[in-house]
Parts: C-alpha cells; sequence; structure tokens
C-alpha cells in the first residue's frame, strides 16, 4: 500500500489515463505502403494485445513525483551523479537517501538496486547505472542499457511490486542516443510483459518535453493499440529486435571467439584434420601430450568442426534475417501467398501458403526467400503447421526444387524442429512424385511430416474451419470436386 498523506504536488499513478487512451491511434507519417494496406497477413513480433497495452503509461512529467510501489533512478557508479533525475529524486526523498546510498558502496553499469523512498510517494527507488556510448562499442552499450531495464524489471518482480516509473535511463551526460535507446528499453519492458505481466499492474514511462515525441512515435512498434496499426508499424521496426527477451542479438557486432585462434577466419575444414592437428601440436603443452592422446584429439576435432559448422548456418541465417528485416518487401506481400491465420486443433500456429498465388517466372525468388524468413522467424520459435494450397497451380507457379534446397538450407534449425506437419491440399500425381523424390534424396527429416489432403472436408479434421482463411478459388474447386458442401461455407473477406 502507498504511503498515506502523500503532498498535493505527487501524482497517483491510477490517476494517469493509459497509452490506449491518451493518445488516439494516428497513421505513421510515412506514405503508406502496400504492405500496409493488405489484409492483417503477416502478423508483427510485437502483435496487438490489450492486455498489455493496459498497463503501459507515458507521462510527460518528473520521475520523482509519481505516486508508485517503485520509481528508477539513472545515475553513476558512485550513486551520486547530478543529472536532472537524480537531483529531483535527492530533493523529494530527503537527506536520508544519501545516507542509505553509502551504504550499497555503488553500483555497477547494467545493474539495479533497491532503496526505501523515504520522503517519496513511492515506497522504493531502484537506483541503476546506464552506459556511456561510444559507436565503436555499440555492442556493449547495447547490452548494458538492455541490462539495467531488464534488473529493474526483476528487482519488481522479486519484490512483488504492483507498479514501476521508469525515468529515461540513458542521460545525456553519457551521449547515448535518444531513438536508440527507447527501441531498447520499450521492448524490454514488452517481451518482459508478455512473460511477466501479472506481476506489474502499470509500468509509467515518465519523460521529459524533449524526450515525448521520440516516445509517441516509437511506442506503436511495440505496443500497437489496434490491428491496423500494429500493420502499419511493421516495416518500420529496426532489424534488430533482440531476441524473446528483447536482448540485443545482432551477430556483426557480436565478439567472436574462433575456436582455432590463430588461423585465419576462412580456414577451410577441407584442408584435413592434419593441417589443424599441427596447428594444436605447434604449442608447448601439446607437444607435452605425445602420441597417446592423438585419437583423442581427433575425436574432439571432429566435434569442434561440427560446432564451426553450426556457428557458421547461425551466422548465415542471421545475416539473412536482417537483410530481410531492412529489405523493402511490400511486392511480395502483396501477392498475398504466405500469410498466419488461426491455430489447429493442437493449438498450433497455422501459416497458409497458397501455391497458384506465386508466380515463380515474374518475381525476384531471392525476395520471396528473405519474405519468408521475414514472416516466419518470430511463428517458428514455437510448434506451428504449414498448409500449402496446390489448387489450381500451374507451371508458372511450380517452386522448383533449387529454390526449396536453398530455402531448406537457408532457414534456421527451430523451423524444421517446431515444424510439426506440412498439409499438401489438392495435390495432383505429379507433384506428389516430385515431392515424394524432393524429401526422400534431396532434404531429410520432412517426409513423415507430409500429409497429403485431397479435401477441404479431410482439412477440417486437423484444422476447424472457422481457423483457417481460404481463398475464394478453393472453396470453388473444392465444391466442384468434392460436392457441394463447403460451397456455403463463406470466404473470408480478405482474400
Amino acid at each position: 500500500m502507498d504511503p498515506l498523506g502523500a503532498p498535493s504536488q505527487f501524482v497517483d499513478v491510477d490517476s494517469l489515463p493509459g497509452w490506449s487512451d491518451v493518445y488516439e491511434a494516428k497513421e505513421l507519417d510515412c506514405r503508406r505502403s502496400p504492405v500496409e494496406k493488405a489484409q492483417v497477413d503477416v502478423r508483427s513480433p510485437f502483435p496487438y494485445r490489450k492486455d498489455i497495452n493496459e498497463k503501459i503509461i507515458l507521462w510527460k512529467g518528473d520521475v520523482a513525483l509519481l505516486n508508485c510501489t517503485a520509481i528508477v533512478n539513472t545515475s553513476n557508479e558512485t550513486l551520486t551523479d547530478k543529472n536532472p533525475v537524480s537531483e529531483s529524486i535527492f530533493m523529494h526523498a530527503g537527506p536520508d537517501l544519501k545516507d542509505e546510498l553509502q551504504k550499497l558502496k555503488g553500483c555497477r553499469t547494467g545493474e539495479a538496486k533497491l532503496t526505501k523512498g523515504f520522503n517519496l510517494a513511492a515506497r522504493f527507488i531502484i537506483h541503476t547505472v546506464g552506459p556511456k556510448y561510444k559507436s565503436r562499442y555499440r555492442t556493449a552499450a547495447e547490452s548494458s542499457l538492455y541490462s539495467c531495464y531488464r534488473n529493474v524489471l526483476q528487482l519488481a518482480k522479486e519484490q512483488a511490486m504492483c507498479s514501476v516509473g521508469f525515468c529515461v535511463i540513458n542521460t545525456l551526460k553519457r551521449c547515448y542516443p535518444l531513438e536508440d535507446a527507447t527501441h531498447i528499453a520499450l521492448r524490454t519492458v514488452r517481451r518482459f510483459l508478455e512473460v511477466h505481466g501479472e506481476t506489474l499492474e502499470k509500468v509509467v514511462f515518465a519523460v521529459s518535453e524533449l524526450e515525448e515525441a521520440t516516445y509517441q512515435k516509437l511506442l506503436p512498434l511495440y505496443f500497437p493499440r489496434s490491428l491496423e496499426e500494429e500493420v502499419q508499424s511493421l516495416p518500420y521496426l529496426p532489424a534488430d529486435i533482440g531476441n524473446a527477451e528483447g536482448e540485443p542479438v545482432v551477430p556483426e557486432r557480436q565478439i567472436r571467439i574462433t575456436e582455432k585462434p590463430g588461423l585465419p577466419d576462412d580456414a577451410s575444414d577441407e584442408e584435413g584434420l592434419e593441417a589443424d592437428l599441427a596447428f594444436i601440436g605447434s604449442h608447448a603443452f601439446a607437444r607435452m601430450e605425445g602420441d597417446v592422446d592423438k585419437q583423442r584429439r581427433l575425436i574432439l576435432q571432429g566435434q569442434l568442426s561440427e560446432a564451426a559448422l553450426q556457428k557458421q548456418h547461425q551466422r548465415n541465417y542471421n545475416r539473412w534475417l536482417c537483410q530481410a528485416r531492412a529489405e523493402d518487401l511490400s511486392d511480395i506481400a502483396s501477392l498475398k501467398a504466405l500469410y498466419q491465420t488461426g491455430v489447429d486443433n493442437c493449438g498450433r500456429t497455422v501459416m497458409v501458403v497458397v501455391g497458384r498465388n506465386i508466380p515463380v517466372t515474374l518475381i525476384d525468388m531471392e525476395k520471396a526467400l528473405l519474405y519468408f524468413i521475414h514472416v516466419m522467424d518470430h511463428i517458428a520459435v514455437k510448434e506451428y503447421v504449414l498448409v500449402y494450397f496446390h489448387t489450381l497451380t500451374n507451371d508458372y507457379n511450380q517452386l522448383d526444387s533449387n529454390f526449396l534446397k536453398k530455402l531448406y538450407d537457408v532457414v534456421d534449425a527451430k523451423y524444421k524442429r517446431n515444424l510439426k506437419a506440412l498439409y499438401f491440399v489438392h495435390p495432383t500425381f505429379r507433384s506428389k512424385v516430385s515431392a515424394w523424390f524432393f524429401t526422400t534424396f534431396t532434404v531429410s527429416g520432412l517426409k513423415d511430416k507430409i500429409h497429403y489432403v485431397e479435401s477441404l472436408q479431410q482439412l477440417f479434421t486437423a484444422i476447424p474451419p472457422e481457423q483457417i482463411d481460404l481463398p475464394p478459388f478453393v472453396l470453388e474447386y473444392d465444391a466442384r470436386e468434392n460436392g457441394p458442401y463447403y460451397s456455403s461455407y463463406p470466404p473470408s473477406p480478405d482474400l
């Protein structure tokens, strides 16, 4: 329970309008592209969530004046920084706060430490230290700033706090670009609330007049207030949206620790074990080992080669992913050849591929591959199923085996691991033969997941009809081939 009898200058968070209420959802400044005008067939990695939005408050004001469970103070490693936020907190909290901070013996960059609120309306103060920003050490700065927000939220969760008021942790003194820092702040809070939303009732972003415009601009990307705003915001998400917790993971900026220090990065595994073992044996400790460990080294080298191969594949996929997020793929999106629909009987996400909508000879197939990665990356983190409509396709819609092999080789392991079924709807004899050859001789692990579906009635035994948006021509074809029963099922108005 927050302190009673707080001075009138303090502001109760419950009296502040929420993010969904105070600002009307507006179109973004940029002119809308075709991908934004299309149906909502591609969901953002930060989808519209009314329950999460109700917890968010954007407030222009002094964080020290908030009447909530805890407010955040941004400081330096000795917790003596003289910035506007800290000075206001010290002034309103009273002299006891300074005495309490001396007991903490400082705070490292990225950490969070707790004190009482003393004369503040807030019961607690969470102190954190943001990083100093230098472009050459951008990765370290991003990771440290993420840690600030994440550790504050984790501390709030552990202390069963109901509400937290954030200041803007990156100060002008530390030179962190405001927009870059805001991306990290918003996505970290968003990811935390997705998992631990039940632990926090309110999260307030207390900003100055200079900071308010940036937060208003970027909040819709991570907390869209409608499905329309979600789609409008999708093209403006940065290439790096972090991992499942919001932590930065751009591989091009990560420090590489080579498995063979001293060897060039492009050293080929095809050069054989002899060269590798010669290198291993060139240092003093290796010479002391003797030949008795030769077999052991061979086994170890085999393991390292496999690990190196996996890391190389992951780096390659991440490069494709970054390119997919940076590329304008609106022309591919407008084809409506790939979209997310409902869930199957097991609660798994259903993705639809419409073969007839892929004009193979008329589009850039590399962009098609990029679009597939862009759409599927956040879908494939959980179990999902694919429904491929082969209905009324012709030679101009046939994806050749080379493209499919490239796609299979490029995508991350999670795509293959979490794909639980591929429903091949309205197959022809030729397509069945092609699929058999491809899954038998070209790729492995896919054959047992393919289910040939001759009718929609058969498909509906696995996916309820209300959970899948069907193109009208598929319905018409199925009614003609399998009887009029399905003609009464209304097609999605968006297809």
